[in-house]
């Protein structure tokens, strides 16, 4: 009886982990795309496209930057201070993806940012984004970056 309900459990939890994993993957492509972009605003279309992932009241909060809180004083920010100087590069091994019931997700991780004149990754950061899902499409609300930190 005691392995006929570790079975039945077993089974009711694997819908939850195929939704786990797929949410995971979602966030990874999402995550990815956002830099990509970020890694390009030297170029408007690109800058436009790094614009689109962010919702129109996001909060960022930048451990030496301060705080913006809106999407048009942070891109304006990203175009003045980072575009063309700096690209990203997520550390593997250190995204993670937390569900948020009934609004979206959280993810977190570690990153370096690259000089691209020198190519020196000199600077490193950890990172939460709190995503939210409308309408199956995906905005991010609140940006923290902190913990900068040498790249050693």
């Amino acid at each position: 009886m005691k392995n006929f309900y570790l079975v039945l459990l077993a089974l009711i939890s694997m819908p939850s982990l195929a939704d786990d994993i797929a949410l995971a993957d979602t966030m990874k492509v999402l995550d990815t795309a956002v830099f990509d972009s970020f890694n390009h605003c030297q170029k408007p279309e690109e800058l436009d496209k790094h614009a689109s992932f962010f919702a129109t009241d996001v909060e960022f909060y930048h451990d030496n930057g301060g705080v913006t809180w809106d999407r048009d004083s942070m891109i304006a920010n990203t175009k003045n201070n980072a575009c063309g100087q700096y690209t990203r590069k997520l550390v593997e091994g250190s995204f993670n993806v937390h569900s948020i019931k009934d609004f979206g997700a959280i993810t977190e991780g570690v990153h370096i940012f690259c000089q691209n004149k020198t190519n020196q990754c000199e600077g490193k950061a950890d990172f939460v984004m709190v995503w939210r899902k409308v309408d199956d499409k995906w905005k991010i609300t609140r940006v923290l970056s902190y913990g900068h930190r040498e790249n050693k």
